[in-house]
């Protein structure tokens, strides 16, 4: 593939009802209810809202058999008001659910982790090559007759792999990898190509977005080494709510879309399924806007590797580089003072002197609280000296780096500015940290090139990535940035992130942006982490309120991840890296857990977020005698 200029992989086109997606149909944009699917009127007036608000397909959750006839009342229904979405049947642990939804959804989504496989329960098992192969002739004799019917009734399968419900057959030969994922899905394919059924979409998804974007660029290799082009549907499960469940979804489902993966995509947020839709519109709307962009002339690092890529090698400039933490640059004009303690920059940048605020360096100060001291960038026809400031050049300043005996020079540059003159700089100056940036259509086309020529030039000098916008909007400045920034984190290439808005946000919005970013990448902890479903006709409780109470009680602990799980098809699998885990056991019943193990089963909801509370207390005041 092409690491520097926009171009959408070729797929097939699948029909969906009357909706086809992949080949040269637009990427399409759905989302799930979370009403009981037994009780239609709800199922319809939920769909019709997410239609209203630009869903092009509607997923319903389907348990058992009586859920999936059901779907036929609820089809019928949609058609009767005119409207003709087309519904897809959800279905787990149950292969006999997904022949008769077949027969009345216009998809059908399996997961092979649980279609014939027995539930994950983390026990490893041991397989000859003669019983694994035994394993995987059950799957071609149940899946064949299932094709037959989705054949005969023109139903697409959407083969649906998440990391948290492999099968513990997959997990016992590849483990808990990449590498796991893509083979349990390419189980299926082989014999979906063996039996000539081409529509059927493919979703890999994790709530760990590093995992995710690897898995789906692996799938993409390997399907392309077998000679297949299904399309892909794209999400991070169990994103969240509010500014993290948008920034997660954005940097992975981003980060994809902008390498030209991706048919459909699915925001999965813990909020009502309708507010998914406007978050996806604008996600992919954003990414599209590189279409037919100018040509990067650019030239791919050799030793970079896109599946598995590792973090760039640089030389340490103070803080930055080295392999440390990605530092946070935040910009603070006419003298605005604003704090969250939580998200305090790293170095400030203040532009000419006459801006500096009153007190210069000590900008915590007038906050009265105990903070530590950001470093302060000044333009350098500015810069003073003092302690924790540091000067800022411009390319057409590079004559006068030599004169400044500054311990961090920071230089701002692009990739056209990155000429012969600026390569020799920089290898005399291992103290310059560049400021990378662009103002091409494809921004993040540019910053590679940027990146991956400063590689082949074997240059060392740390890089922090500069993105500028003019947004008045919290989300839609977390939708792009996030986006824009997202495949760059995850290739290794980031030693610090520099948000700019020209807009009406507050500098704090911006602030929590670049660390939520940083976060959701898995590159910088700043606070507490909830890896929480968005809901379903399968939750067992009201995720909503829940979610709200536990983040009231718990935002405070830095660094502390839990997982708010509404049922158990992904709950223990999904939230395994978490520290604790809160998960649907039955109608208002919940088990508590921590990481995989299950410490208590069936607490009565009223008492379960108490229960939590209470458990990470006792392992906090453990940990402190």
């Amino acid at each position: 593939m092409d690491l520097f200029n926009y171009s959408r992989r070729q797929t097939h086109a699948v029909q969906v009802g009357a909706t086809p997606l992949g080949g040269d149909n637009p990427i399409r944009l759905q989302s799930m209810t979370n009403t009981v699917t037994m009780d239609t009127e709800a199922c319809v007036e939920q769909t019709l809202r997410i239609v209203e608000a630009g869903g092009e397909y509607v997923r319903l959750t389907t348990q058992g058999v009586r859920e999936a006839e059901n779907l036929q009342h609820i089809n019928a229904a949609l058609r009767g008001q005119g409207c003709m979405v087309p519904l897809v049947a959800d279905v787990h642990f149950n292969p006999r659910v997904a022949d008769v939804a077949a027969l009345y959804a216009e998809k059908v989504r399996i997961n092979p982790g649980n279609y014939v496989d027995a539930a994950r329960t983390f026990k490893h098992l041991e397989y000859t090559d003669e019983e694994y192969a035994a394993e995987i002739e059950k799957i071609r004799q149940r899946f064949i007759p299932f094709m037959q019917i989705c054949k005969e009734n023109h139903t697409a399968i959407r083969i649906g792999v998440n990391h948290g419900s492999l099968s513990d057959r997959i997990m016992s030969r590849y483990g808990d990898t990449p590498e796991g994922m893509v083979e349990s899905c390419m189980e299926f394919l082989r014999i979906c190509v063996e039996q000539q059924f081409t529509d059927v979409v493919i979703s890999i998804k994790a709530s760990n977005t590093v995992v995710m974007v690897q898995t789906v660029r692996l799938l993409a290799e390997v399907m392309e080494r077998e000679g297949m082009d299904f399309p892909l549907h794209l999400g991070v499960t169990e994103a969240g709510d509010g500014e993290d469940g948008r920034i997660k979804s954005a940097l992975g489902i981003g980060a994809l879309l902008a390498d030209g993966l991706g048919d459909t995509i699915r925001v999965s947020l813990s909020e009502a399924p309708e507010a998914e839709i406007p978050v996806a519109r604008q996600l992919v709307d954003h990414v599209l806007q590189r279409q037919s962009h100018p040509y990067i002339p650019a030239a791919a690092y050799p030793s970079f590797n896109y599946i598995h890529p590792e973090r760039r090698a640089t030389k340490a400039v103070g803080p930055i580089g080295g392999g440390q933490t990605p530092v946070v640059i935040a910009a603070r004009l006419e003298g605005e003072i604003a704090w969250n303690e939580q998200f305090m920059p790293d170095f400030i940048y203040v532009g000419g002197a006459s801006q500096l605020p009153s007190k210069g360096g000590d900008l915590h100060a007038e906050t009265g609280a105990d903070m530590k001291r950001p470093g302060l960038i000044m333009d350098a026809p500015y810069w003073r000296g003092e302690a924790h400031t540091y000067p800022a050049y411009q390319a057409e300043q590079l004559p006068f780096i030599s004169a400044c005996n500054a311990p961090i020079k920071f230089l701002f540059i692009t990739y056209m500015g990155l000429n012969d003159e600026a390569l020799a700089c920089l290898r005399h100056h291992p103290e310059v940290v560049l400021i990378a940036q662009s103002n091409h259509p494809n921004r993040l086309g540019e910053l590679r090139a940027l990146i991956h020529q400063l590689m082949n030039e074997g240059v060392q000098n740390p890089v922090v990535l500069f993105s500028h916008y003019a947004e008045n909007e919290a989300e839609a400045l977390q939708i792009k940035s996030a986006a824009d920034l997202g495949a760059l984190l995850f290739d290794g290439l980031c030693d610090g992130l520099f948000l700019y808005n020209q807009g009406t946000l507050p500098a704090t919005t911006v602030d929590s942006t670049a660390f939520g970013i940083l976060q959701a990448a898995r590159l910088r902890t700043s606070k507490t982490e909830y890896i929480s479903c968005p809901g379903c006709g399968r939750t067992l409780y009201d995720l909503q309120s829940t979610i709200a109470r536990i983040k009231a009680a718990t935002a405070h602990l830095k660094g502390l991840k839990i997982g708010i799980m509404g049922c158990i098809v992904n709950g223990p699998g999904e939230m395994a890296d978490a520290d604790y885990g809160y998960v649907g056991a039955g109608r208002g019943k919940i088990s508590l857990y921590k990481q995989k193990q299950c410490i208590e089963k069936n607490i009565p909801e009223e008492e379960a977020v108490e229960k939590l509370l209470a458990l990470i207390q006792a392992d906090r005041n453990l940990s402190e005698e």
